[in-house]
């Protein structure tokens, strides 16, 4: 078994792309997302996955940044999965992402069985990360907590759609444009859980891709919240994002200024900036914002 993630990874934008399109995927890799999810799962229908399969390992193999091209297998819980990663994995994507995660016991297993294929095709050990799609079954709700010290995990991210489906629910949101109760408790489990295992948490989509101002207001609301990097079905939603979570002049100018103010007086719990009182949390924010930046360079 692999150690889990320790360096610190970062990626504000998150482009889908369907794996049976070469002319999407090429659109997708070519654009400024820090991370690419080359899709075998939703976007390709049952009878097209073999196909896709191959479509997929062929433009891994034929690109060098294959570190930010990452591959949304099929659950585990289906066959598919299996024969995803054994398509894949050969080719170095630089991460899975798996949907429909339900526990520590699901990155256990993809774990094992991407080191057996690692093995196999003489890549080293643990260089392929994951991302858990966490709250798209009503099971998978109650194990968001359970991710800490799971195996290769770098990020956490959650979904509307599938929980809808499963629940029966014919609308996701309130009259107000926000999301009803549960998808709100789905957002915040999916952020709580990825703060308690210490990756990063991940946005979902915002279906209406022509809606960018939108967008923007939503990305900089939830990155308020905690969250660092957000789902995209649209490459016009790319730089918006991208925007949205890149730390600005001002906001990098303070956290350094609370970084040196820390240092002049390391024996201080609490000190005074600009005529506001900051403490230990205060630095400790400081220190990941600047740190975020680093690792998304």
């Amino acid at each position: 078994m692999t150690t889990p993630i320790t360096a610190p990874f970062a990626a504000r934008s998150w482009l889908f792309a369907p794996g049976d399109s070469a002319r999407k995927m090429d659109k997708a890799a070519d654009g400024a997302a820090d991370v690419v999810l080359l899709d075998l799962e939703d976007s390709v229908a049952k009878d097209i996955k073999p196909d896709a399969r191959k479509m997929v390992a062929d433009f891994l193999a034929s690109r060098a940044d294959r570190h930010r091209l990452w591959v949304r297998i099929n659950p585990l819980t289906t066959l598919d999965s299996g024969l995803d990663l054994a398509a894949i994995i050969a080719a170095g994507p630089g991460g899975i992402m798996l949907p429909k995660a339900c526990g520590r016991s699901d990155l256990d297993q993809l774990d094992e069985l991407i080191s057996a294929h690692e093995a196999a095709a003489g890549l080293p050990a643990g260089q392929i990360k994951v991302a858990a799609l966490v709250t798209e079954t009503a099971a998978a709700m109650f194990t968001t907590g359970d991710y800490v010290g799971s195996p290769r995990l770098a990020a956490m991210t959650w979904g509307a759609e599938d929980l809808g489906s499963v629940l029966g629910a014919s609308n996701q949101f309130l009259p107000s444009g926000q999301y009803a109760p549960v998808f709100e408790l789905a957002r915040s489990l999916c952020l709580l859980g990825a703060v308690a295992a210490e990756v990063q948490p991940v946005e979902t989509i915002q279906a209406d891709f022509r809606d960018l101002d939108g967008l923007m207001k939503r990305a900089k609301m939830v990155r308020s919240w905690g969250y660092r990097g957000m789902l995209a079905i649209h490459p016009a939603q790319v730089d918006v994002i991208n925007s949205a979570f890149t730390p600005s002049t001002e906001e990098l100018a303070h956290a350094q200024a609370i970084i040196d103010l820390f240092a002049a007086n390391p024996g201080a719990g609490a000190l005074g900036l600009n005529g506001a009182m900051i403490d230990r949390p205060h630095l400790t924010q400081a220190r990941a914002l600047l740190a975020s930046l680093r690792s998304q360079r």
